[in-house]
């Protein structure tokens, strides 16, 4: 399997069981939803969930020092995506795509001059 058919084999087979267990917790989640204990477990994970973000986000600051764009232009990139998603309650993927765009379309700018 080379070329597009072992592409598409291979995106097949890590994307398979990650869907089918996503299916599961869904149908678990459905049945227990309306326990109380549920609730405070899913809050707990949220809180897990911002956690470890913070912290793979706080690992990968120590690279910013070797990116072309200077220090500044990284921490007010990632200022604006953090108010645009926090405050203005903008959807994700526009967000990551206009701000992630936009930071590209810098670092590009920066290494061609």
């Amino acid at each position: 399997y080379f070329g597009l058919p072992g592409a598409m084999a291979a995106l097949g087979g890590m994307l398979a069981v990650p869907l089918v267990l996503v299916i599961l917790l869904a149908l678990v989640h459905a049945q227990f939803a309306g326990h109380p204990g549920v609730d405070g477990a899913l809050r707990g994970m949220a809180a897990v969930s911002a956690g470890m973000i913070g912290a793979a986000g706080l690992k990968l600051s120590g690279s910013l020092a070797r990116h072309p764009l200077p220090l500044a232009w990284g921490v007010l990139l990632a200022a604006v995506a953090f108010l645009m998603v926090a405050l203005v309650r903008a959807p994700l993927p526009y967000v990551l795509f206009g701000v992630g765009g936009l930071a590209c379309v810098l670092t590009y700018r920066r290494l061609k001059a």
